[in-house]
């Protein structure tokens, strides 16, 4: 089961904004260089909607490597949004803590991963589940 790590809430708003060009980098191709700068660009703005109800965490575990989320990634959960078939979403069962999709039809719950070695988590009458938020990007460091 992929698991939460640690729990981070975001610090008070604080504007960090970079250059951001209005050039695409290709990953084909070459193309000439484009030094065109559109505007500055604020992490925190691009990927929080709900700044108060938004909180980070690291995932742990390779259960949804498929939908592009590994092993120490950060999360960004937003708790405000109301979880919906095929969210990404961040749930308590039983428990433990587990990054999974959310899958909601005819009555039928089930907590997928995005990897064929794990199973579903199939969310019965008796399960205990906690949804704690929908999962609205990542954030992932290349390191040596």
């Amino acid at each position: 089961m992929t698991s939460v790590a640690s729990l981070h809430r975001p610090a008070p708003s604080r504007p960090f904004s970079r250059p951001l060009f209005s050039s695409v980098v290709r990953a084909g191709f070459p193309s000439p260089a484009d030094d065109h700068l559109e505007r500055d660009l604020d992490l925190h703005e691009l990927l929080i909607a709900h700044p108060a109800a938004t909180y980070y965490v690291r995932l742990s575990g390779d259960s949804m490597k498929d939908a592009g989320l590994y092993d120490g990634d950060i999360l960004v959960v937003d708790r405000s949004l109301e979880p919906a078939h095929g969210n990404i979403v961040v749930a308590v069962v039983e428990g433990e803590f587990t990054v999974k999709r959310l899958y909601r039809k005819g009555g039928q719950i089930q907590l997928k991963p995005e990897n064929s070695f794990y199973p579903a988590i199939l969310i019965t009458q008796e399960s205990d589940l906690v949804v704690w938020g929908v999962v609205t990007g990542s954030v992932r460091q290349f390191r040596k």
